[in-house]
């Protein structure tokens, strides 16, 4: 350990419909539907530490890519290839929010929803989530919009692909076995496209791990239709 290096422990983990990263939004806020629970380790769970949170609309996350793992030998590299730009493109890694990063940390702002103090653990209830459940949380800060927002920033590359979106078909039948109040986030998130930009096989069925079930789907140019639920007990539902 260097005299500059920097230790950190969580204080929280998040709760999450996602047992895999596929489907997960590239970014978080852009389907406000997801919901999580932030909930504190024992060390952490203090109601003082979260004392005037609940005045706060929104919140910042600081976590760890804690699934993202480099093939053995490998460290890490000054480009990356962000697989909306179609996994052609480079780009630097400073210039991205790739997981294969020198640090593996990463940064949400998501919407509280609701501040648990009253309880152990201690819990906060937030939307708009990005993350795989059972990510680590290192830190949490209040969203201050005079400091945090900036109307006027420029967006990069990332321009060209954030109108990008799928008209997503989820035949009623197979909605149904979700329940009612996964079933527009579940809608939302297919309608973002959860396929890497290089991949756009027509035959190709996919699959996103969503609150315990297997939404498996197909594309073609930009239309979505869902094929088959494949439920908790195994069992494949199709329209």
């Amino acid at each position: 350990m260097t005299e500059n290096s920097l230790t950190m422990e969580p204080v929280a983990y998040i709760r999450t419909d996602f047992s895999d990263k596929f489907g997960i939004p590239r970014q978080s806020g852009l389907v406000p539907e997801l919901s999580g629970e932030v909930v504190f380790t024992p060390a952490y769970s203090q109601p003082d530490a979260v004392r005037g949170l609940s005045g706060f609309s929104h919140i910042w996350l600081l976590w760890g890519f804690h699934a993202a793992v480099r093939p053995e030998g490998k460290g890490w590299s000054a480009t990356v290839r962000p697989p909306r730009l179609g996994g052609n493109a480079r780009v630097g890694v400073f210039a991205s929010r790739s997981p294969f990063r020198p640090n593996p940390v990463g940064l949400s702002c998501v919407k509280l929803e609701q501040v648990c103090a009253d309880q152990q653990p201690v819990k906060l209830l937030v939307s708009g989530i990005d993350l795989l459940d059972g990510t680590p949380v290192y830190d949490i800060k209040p969203y201050i919009p005079v400091a945090d927002c900036r109307p006027d920033a420029a967006e990069g590359y990332t321009a060209e692909t954030r109108l990008h979106r799928l008209c997503a078909d989820f035949p009623a039948s197979l909605l149904s076995l979700l329940p009612e109040s996964k079933r527009q986030a579940a809608i939302a998130l297919l309608e973002q496209d959860p396929r890497p930009g290089y991949s756009d096989d027509p035959e190709r069925i996919y699959g996103v791990h969503f609150a315990g079930f297997d939404i498996r789907f197909r594309t073609a140019e930009n239309r979505l239709r869902v094929v088959a639920v494949v439920t908790a007990d195994g069992k494949e539902h199709t329209d």
